[in-house]
Protein backbone atom coordinates (compact mmCIF):
# COMPACT_ATOMS: atom_id res chain seq x y z
CA UNK A 1 0.00 0.00 0.00
CA UNK A 2 1.59 3.46 -1.38
CA UNK A 3 2.08 6.03 1.62
CA UNK A 4 0.20 9.07 1.61
CA UNK A 5 1.72 11.87 -0.30
CA UNK A 6 3.76 14.34 2.17
CA UNK A 7 5.16 17.55 0.81
CA UNK A 8 7.39 20.31 3.20
CA UNK A 9 7.03 23.75 1.89
CA UNK A 10 10.10 25.98 3.08
CA UNK A 11 9.15 29.53 2.24
CA UNK A 12 11.40 32.31 3.02
CA UNK A 13 8.99 34.65 3.25
CA UNK A 14 7.45 35.55 6.28
CA UNK A 15 4.12 34.47 5.36
CA UNK A 16 3.98 30.94 3.30
CA UNK A 17 2.43 31.44 -0.03
CA UNK A 18 -1.16 30.12 -0.27
CA UNK A 19 -0.95 29.98 -3.80
CA UNK A 20 1.63 27.77 -3.90
CA UNK A 21 -0.11 25.47 -0.84
CA UNK A 22 -3.46 25.79 -3.16
CA UNK A 23 -1.98 24.28 -6.13
CA UNK A 24 0.02 21.70 -4.01
CA UNK A 25 -3.26 20.66 -2.67
CA UNK A 26 -5.05 20.44 -6.40
CA UNK A 27 -2.14 18.17 -7.63
CA UNK A 28 -3.04 15.47 -5.13
CA UNK A 29 -0.69 16.35 -2.35
CA UNK A 30 -2.02 14.79 0.94
CA UNK A 31 -0.99 16.32 3.85
CA UNK A 32 1.28 20.10 3.19
CA UNK A 33 3.93 20.71 6.02
CA UNK A 34 3.98 24.13 5.65
CA UNK A 35 7.41 26.35 6.84
CA UNK A 36 7.65 30.05 6.70
CA UNK A 37 10.67 32.32 7.02
CA UNK A 38 12.70 29.48 6.57
CA UNK A 39 16.59 30.23 7.11
CA UNK A 40 19.47 27.90 6.00
CA UNK A 41 20.48 27.19 9.47
CA UNK A 42 17.06 25.57 10.10
CA UNK A 43 16.99 23.20 7.06
CA UNK A 44 18.59 20.53 8.58
CA UNK A 45 16.16 19.73 11.42
CA UNK A 46 13.38 20.16 8.71
CA UNK A 47 14.26 17.67 6.33
CA UNK A 48 15.60 15.34 8.80
CA UNK A 49 12.16 15.41 10.29
CA UNK A 50 11.50 14.57 6.98
CA UNK A 51 13.39 11.74 5.77
CA UNK A 52 14.23 9.88 8.73
CA UNK A 53 10.63 8.81 10.19
CA UNK A 54 9.89 6.64 6.52
CA UNK A 55 12.37 3.83 5.24
CA UNK A 56 14.04 4.10 2.04
CA UNK A 57 11.27 2.59 -0.06
CA UNK A 58 8.69 5.09 1.28
CA UNK A 59 10.58 8.45 0.79
CA UNK A 60 9.37 8.79 -2.99
CA UNK A 61 6.20 9.53 -1.24
CA UNK A 62 8.06 12.49 0.94
CA UNK A 63 8.65 15.59 -1.01
CA UNK A 64 10.34 19.37 -0.59
CA UNK A 65 9.09 22.37 -2.26
CA UNK A 66 10.97 25.83 -2.04
CA UNK A 67 9.50 28.74 -2.68
CA UNK A 68 9.41 32.58 -1.53
CA UNK A 69 10.07 36.15 -3.41
CA UNK A 70 13.69 35.59 -2.97
CA UNK A 71 15.46 33.58 -5.88
CA UNK A 72 18.69 33.84 -4.17
CA UNK A 73 17.28 32.64 -0.98
CA UNK A 74 15.37 30.05 -2.68
CA UNK A 75 18.50 28.57 -4.10
CA UNK A 76 20.63 28.64 -0.74
CA UNK A 77 17.85 26.81 0.74
CA UNK A 78 17.83 24.35 -2.47
CA UNK A 79 21.37 23.71 -1.47
CA UNK A 80 20.92 23.08 2.49
CA UNK A 81 18.00 21.22 1.39
CA UNK A 82 20.69 18.72 -0.45
CA UNK A 83 23.32 18.93 1.68
CA UNK A 84 21.34 17.66 4.27
CA UNK A 85 20.50 14.61 3.02
CA UNK A 86 22.30 11.23 4.64
CA UNK A 87 22.94 8.55 2.02
CA UNK A 88 19.59 6.75 0.56
CA UNK A 89 17.82 8.74 2.75
CA UNK A 90 16.86 11.34 -0.09
CA UNK A 91 13.76 13.03 -1.24
CA UNK A 92 12.67 14.90 -4.26
CA UNK A 93 12.88 18.62 -4.41
CA UNK A 94 11.15 21.42 -6.70
CA UNK A 95 12.37 24.91 -6.65
CA UNK A 96 10.12 27.75 -8.06
CA UNK A 97 10.78 30.56 -5.85
CA UNK A 98 8.49 33.61 -6.99
CA UNK A 99 7.58 31.30 -9.40
CA UNK A 100 10.65 31.83 -11.03
CA UNK A 101 11.37 28.09 -13.29
CA UNK A 102 7.26 27.55 -14.07
CA UNK A 103 6.58 31.00 -15.43
CA UNK A 104 9.91 31.13 -17.56
CA UNK A 105 9.09 27.69 -18.97
CA UNK A 106 5.91 28.91 -20.15
CA UNK A 107 6.84 31.54 -21.69
CA UNK A 108 9.88 30.42 -23.43
CA UNK A 109 7.49 27.34 -24.59
CA UNK A 110 4.96 30.11 -25.73
CA UNK A 111 7.68 31.18 -27.97
CA UNK A 112 8.90 28.15 -29.41
CA UNK A 113 4.95 27.71 -30.72
CA UNK A 114 6.07 30.17 -33.18
CA UNK A 115 9.76 30.38 -33.61
CA UNK A 116 12.37 27.97 -33.87
CA UNK A 117 14.67 28.92 -31.23
CA UNK A 118 17.84 28.07 -32.27
CA UNK A 119 19.84 30.38 -33.75
CA UNK A 120 16.70 33.19 -33.45
CA UNK A 121 17.48 36.38 -31.49
CA UNK A 122 15.65 36.79 -28.23
CA UNK A 123 15.65 40.25 -26.02
CA UNK A 124 15.00 39.81 -22.49
CA UNK A 125 14.01 43.26 -20.76
CA UNK A 126 14.23 42.94 -17.27
CA UNK A 127 16.69 40.23 -17.85
CA UNK A 128 18.24 40.72 -14.11
CA UNK A 129 15.18 39.40 -12.20
CA UNK A 130 14.22 35.95 -11.05
CA UNK A 131 12.09 35.17 -13.89
CA UNK A 132 13.91 37.08 -16.68
CA UNK A 133 17.09 35.23 -15.89
CA UNK A 134 15.38 31.86 -16.21
CA UNK A 135 14.18 32.94 -19.19
CA UNK A 136 17.70 33.67 -20.61
CA UNK A 137 19.17 31.04 -19.37
CA UNK A 138 16.30 28.46 -21.34
CA UNK A 139 16.47 30.63 -24.44
CA UNK A 140 20.63 30.46 -24.68
CA UNK A 141 20.01 26.69 -24.15
CA UNK A 142 17.84 26.05 -26.88
CA UNK A 143 20.09 27.68 -28.67
CA UNK A 144 18.81 31.10 -29.53
CA UNK A 145 21.39 34.50 -29.26
CA UNK A 146 19.82 36.28 -26.65
CA UNK A 147 19.69 39.97 -25.68
CA UNK A 148 20.01 40.33 -22.01
CA UNK A 149 18.83 43.64 -20.96
CA UNK A 150 18.49 45.28 -17.77
CA UNK A 151 18.21 48.98 -16.86
CA UNK A 152 21.98 49.10 -15.50
CA UNK A 153 24.65 47.51 -17.80
CA UNK A 154 26.56 45.85 -14.66
CA UNK A 155 23.61 44.10 -13.61
CA UNK A 156 22.98 42.71 -17.23
CA UNK A 157 26.51 41.61 -17.10
CA UNK A 158 26.51 39.47 -14.16
CA UNK A 159 23.43 38.04 -15.57
CA UNK A 160 25.08 36.91 -18.44
CA UNK A 161 28.09 35.85 -16.67
CA UNK A 162 25.71 33.53 -14.37
CA UNK A 163 24.46 32.33 -17.24
CA UNK A 164 26.99 31.18 -18.84
CA UNK A 165 28.17 29.31 -15.81
CA UNK A 166 24.97 27.01 -16.17
CA UNK A 167 25.16 27.26 -20.23
CA UNK A 168 28.82 27.23 -21.37
CA UNK A 169 27.75 27.90 -24.97
CA UNK A 170 25.47 30.30 -24.85
CA UNK A 171 25.22 33.32 -26.92
CA UNK A 172 24.53 36.07 -25.01
CA UNK A 173 24.74 39.92 -25.02
CA UNK A 174 24.62 42.67 -21.84
CA UNK A 175 22.70 45.74 -22.73
CA UNK A 176 21.34 48.67 -20.79
CA UNK A 177 17.88 49.60 -21.51
CA UNK A 178 17.62 52.74 -18.76
CA UNK A 179 16.31 55.24 -21.96
CA UNK A 180 13.91 55.15 -24.44
CA UNK A 181 17.45 55.48 -26.40
CA UNK A 182 18.91 52.71 -25.04
CA UNK A 183 15.94 50.64 -25.57
CA UNK A 184 15.22 51.31 -29.21
CA UNK A 185 18.31 49.14 -30.84
CA UNK A 186 17.78 46.15 -27.99
CA UNK A 187 13.97 45.38 -29.52
CA UNK A 188 14.49 46.23 -32.61
CA UNK A 189 15.59 43.43 -35.23
CA UNK A 190 14.83 40.82 -32.77
CA UNK A 191 12.69 37.90 -33.45
CA UNK A 192 11.34 37.37 -29.34
CA UNK A 193 10.81 40.43 -27.25
CA UNK A 194 9.66 39.01 -23.69
CA UNK A 195 9.48 41.54 -20.96
CA UNK A 196 9.71 40.19 -17.37
CA UNK A 197 9.75 43.52 -15.71
CA UNK A 198 8.03 44.17 -12.46
CA UNK A 199 4.66 44.76 -11.98
CA UNK A 200 3.04 48.21 -13.52
CA UNK A 201 6.45 49.36 -15.23
CA UNK A 202 6.01 50.06 -19.08
CA UNK A 203 9.54 48.84 -20.68
CA UNK A 204 8.32 49.76 -23.96
CA UNK A 205 6.22 52.40 -24.87
CA UNK A 206 3.09 52.54 -27.39
CA UNK A 207 5.25 54.33 -29.78
CA UNK A 208 7.97 52.79 -29.26
CA UNK A 209 6.11 49.84 -30.15
CA UNK A 210 4.98 50.92 -33.35
CA UNK A 211 8.26 52.61 -34.48
CA UNK A 212 10.70 49.97 -33.43
CA UNK A 213 8.90 46.74 -32.12
CA UNK A 214 9.15 43.68 -35.56
CA UNK A 215 8.87 40.71 -33.44
CA UNK A 216 7.55 37.53 -34.44
CA UNK A 217 5.92 36.98 -30.90
CA UNK A 218 5.79 38.93 -27.97
CA UNK A 219 5.88 38.20 -24.41
CA UNK A 220 4.66 40.72 -21.52
CA UNK A 221 4.83 38.84 -17.97
CA UNK A 222 3.21 42.20 -15.86
CA UNK A 223 -0.43 41.71 -15.09
CA UNK A 224 -0.50 44.88 -13.81
CA UNK A 225 -1.24 47.81 -15.65
CA UNK A 226 0.34 49.83 -17.20
CA UNK A 227 1.31 46.80 -19.40
CA UNK A 228 5.58 46.27 -19.74
CA UNK A 229 4.93 46.05 -23.36
CA UNK A 230 2.00 48.10 -24.51
CA UNK A 231 0.04 47.38 -26.25
CA UNK A 232 -0.34 43.27 -25.19
CA UNK A 233 -3.07 42.67 -22.66
CA UNK A 234 -2.66 40.10 -19.84
CA UNK A 235 -5.32 38.21 -21.31
CA UNK A 236 -3.81 37.68 -25.05
CA UNK A 237 -2.99 34.65 -26.17
CA UNK A 238 -1.28 34.00 -29.49
CA UNK A 239 -3.14 37.96 -30.35
CA UNK A 240 -1.92 39.18 -33.16
CA UNK A 241 -1.30 43.23 -32.80
CA UNK A 242 0.05 45.09 -35.25
CA UNK A 243 1.83 42.04 -37.17
CA UNK A 244 3.19 40.92 -33.60
CA UNK A 245 2.13 37.36 -31.75
CA UNK A 246 1.28 38.37 -28.45
CA UNK A 247 0.84 36.73 -25.19
CA UNK A 248 -0.07 38.53 -21.81
CA UNK A 249 0.66 37.18 -18.26
CA UNK A 250 -2.67 35.59 -18.16
CA UNK A 251 -2.45 34.00 -21.75
CA UNK A 252 0.78 32.39 -20.11
CA UNK A 253 -0.56 31.50 -17.20
CA UNK A 254 -2.56 28.49 -18.01
CA UNK A 255 0.46 26.56 -19.59
CA UNK A 256 2.28 28.20 -16.26
CA UNK A 257 -0.25 26.24 -13.88
CA UNK A 258 -0.08 23.05 -15.50
CA UNK A 259 3.69 23.50 -15.36
CA UNK A 260 3.90 23.90 -11.35
CA UNK A 261 0.79 20.85 -11.24
CA UNK A 262 2.75 18.53 -13.13
CA UNK A 263 5.89 19.52 -11.66
CA UNK A 264 4.42 18.45 -8.09
CA UNK A 265 3.12 15.61 -9.05
CA UNK A 266 6.39 14.26 -11.12
CA UNK A 267 7.99 14.73 -7.44
CA UNK A 268 6.41 11.70 -6.14
CA UNK A 269 7.81 9.50 -9.06
CA UNK A 270 11.30 9.14 -7.55
CA UNK A 271 12.94 9.76 -4.35
CA UNK A 272 15.67 11.92 -5.49
CA UNK A 273 14.72 14.10 -8.38
CA UNK A 274 16.01 17.76 -8.13
CA UNK A 275 13.87 19.95 -10.46
CA UNK A 276 14.89 23.38 -11.45
CA UNK A 277 14.80 25.67 -14.29
CA UNK A 278 16.21 22.98 -16.95
CA UNK A 279 13.55 19.43 -15.86
CA UNK A 280 10.66 22.01 -15.30
CA UNK A 281 10.81 23.28 -18.77
CA UNK A 282 11.30 19.71 -19.73
CA UNK A 283 7.90 18.69 -17.88
CA UNK A 284 6.49 21.76 -19.80
CA UNK A 285 7.42 20.69 -23.04
CA UNK A 286 6.22 16.92 -22.81
CA UNK A 287 2.67 18.73 -21.84
CA UNK A 288 3.33 21.78 -24.58
CA UNK A 289 3.62 18.78 -26.99
CA UNK A 290 0.84 16.77 -26.21
CA UNK A 291 -1.63 20.35 -26.03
Amino acid sequence: MSRPKILLQLDSDRHASVFDAVVAVDAGVDHLLQYADVDVAQVRELVHGAIFTRGPKDLRSTAVFIGGADVARGEALLRAVQDSFVGPLRVSILLDANGANTTASAAVLMARRHVNLAGATATVLAATGPVGQRAARLLARCGARVRVASRRLDRAHAACAAIQQAVPDAQLTAHATATPEETVPVVADCDILLAAGAAGIELVSASLWREQVRARVAIDLNAVPPAGLAPILPLDAGVEREGVVCYGAVGVGGLKMRIHKAALAALFERHDAVLDAEEIFAIGTELDRGA
